[in-house]
């Protein structure tokens, strides 16, 4: 008899069909789609020398970034933290994320001059921080990620 339950079970949960949702509810907002050429317009914006940075550039040199980062609005924190909003924040404050000591004894807030001195080197820039990465050397690719993150984090 035992057997004939989860059949039954598991039919009698088919048959619910796919849940419906809630049509008084709002639709959930969607970002709108930034073109490059809008981004790269953001970046032109920028002061000097980020304003002569490449967009494309920035973002590919992002991408070695990505698996510790996320940069959007309410994004969560990975290895590294969410990076939304870094500029003007205070050195290990972003909400949820747990710092090593080296970063909790920092007082600086985050700029672009800092951001770059980071880069280059993170374990020269802070000793004793966590962050497994040996820099982005080349100074072209910095400003243009700089100014990418400059671009992809601000806050709207």
């Amino acid at each position: 008899m035992r057997i004939l339950v989860l059949p039954a079970l598991l039919l009698a949960l088919a048959a619910c069909g796919p849940s419906q949702p809630d049509s008084s509810a709002p639709p959930a907002p969607v970002a709108p789609e930034v073109s490059n050429e809008e981004m790269q317009a953001r970046i032109a914006a920028l002061p000097a020398p980020y304003n002569e940075a490449s967009y494309e550039g920035g973002r590919r040199v992002f991408a070695q970034c990505r698996s510790c980062h996320t940069i959007d609005a309410g994004g969560g924190n990975r290895v590294g933290p969410n990076l939304h909003g870094v500029f003007g924040r205070e050195i290990g404050t972003a909400e949820g994320f747990t710092y090593s000591q080296a970063v909790q004894d920092a007082n600086f807030v985050w700029d672009a001059d800092h951001l770059d001195h980071w880069l280059a080197n993170p374990q020269t820039f802070l000793p004793g921080n966590r962050m497994a990465f040996a820099g982005v050397r080349d100074e072209t690719q910095r400003r243009d990620v700089i100014a990418y993150l400059m671009a992809e984090t601000a806050p709207q």
